[in-house]
């Protein structure tokens, strides 16, 4: 495993495991005690994906030590003037007394009071690292300039086909660690696995298409947490740390790039008109 250092010191690992969707409890569980016999450390969830219970009897079961685990969160924007009290409750339901980072999971509704809230249990040492997720960075700057604590991590959506270029580069000026959910574009951009340019590298390799596209992302410096509930796409997914992209095979993969978000754009005022009616 390949780690970053957090502009708090914290160190985290560059590969996880997400688990958006991971809805049934059975499934959940077994996907997350196999991610970790297999060598995953960074697990991540959200309060809106409804399965911190079940990934807490997963923690509970492991006999991986807790200080060796990454546990990543997201506050669901409905919980924002009661972060306190959510991020509590996420804790109990991960069955863990500290978290390791927690997020903003949209800039949508009262994001200021919850930032302080998180700030306040980052300052009591109730969680390592906080930060927020689905940030442009203009959003990201006003964030910083009016608040004490720095967000640690701002976690997009980053594929091939949304590299969030310029978005990588405002956050490494700002310190902020690039964090990329979706990196296979949840299932939208299948036909690009089989582009010439991309099959010939994996095959340089011995390597699938997929394995050499999150090689390319955390060659990035992003930390990428794919989901899978397939035990075999769990090994595929972990066994991209015994090789290396030269810099004219990473230029051909960053030249994929069509700066177009597939999951949703936080800037979009129709996905935040309709965010009024999300639970």
């Amino acid at each position: 495993m390949e780690y970053v250092k957090l502009n708090n010191g914290v160190k985290m690992p560059q590969l996880g495991l997400g688990t958006f969707q991971s809805n049934d409890a059975a499934l959940c569980e077994q996907t997350i005690l196999e991610a970790l016999k297999v060598g995953y450390r960074l697990i991540d969830t959200a309060q809106g994906y409804g399965n911190e219970k079940y990934i807490g009897n997963a923690l509970a079961r492991t006999d991986v030590p807790r200080e060796e685990l990454f546990i990543v969160t997201k506050v669901w924007f409905r919980n924002h003037e009661d972060c306190r009290r959510s991020i509590l409750q996420s804790m109990a339901d991960l069955r863990v007394d500290y978290l390791d980072l927690v997020l903003i999971h949209w800039p949508f509704g009262d994001t200021y009071r919850a930032w302080r809230d998180m700030e306040a249990l980052y300052a009591e040492g109730k969680i390592r690292a906080i930060g927020v997720s689905n940030y442009n960075a203009d959003r990201l700057i006003d964030l910083i300039q009016y608040n004490k604590v720095v967000p640690a991590v701002n976690q997009i959506e980053t594929n091939l086909q949304s590299q969030q270029q310029e978005n990588r580069e405002w956050m490494e000026k700002l310190g902020v660690q690039h964090m990329g959910y979706g990196p296979f574009g949840q299932g939208r951009i299948n036909d690009i696995y089989d582009d010439p340019a991309l099959t010939a590298i994996a095959a340089k390799y011995d390597k699938t298409s997929r394995q050499v596209v999150l090689r390319f992302m955390l060659q990035m410096g992003v930390v990428l947490i794919p989901k899978t509930v397939n035990p075999a796409r769990l090994r595929e997914n972990i066994d991209i740390f015994d090789f290396e992209l030269t810099p004219t095979e990473m230029q051909t993969l960053s030249r994929m790039d069509k700066s177009q978000p597939l999951i949703g754009n936080p800037q979009n005022p129709a996905l935040v008109e309709s965010s009024a009616k999300w639970g």
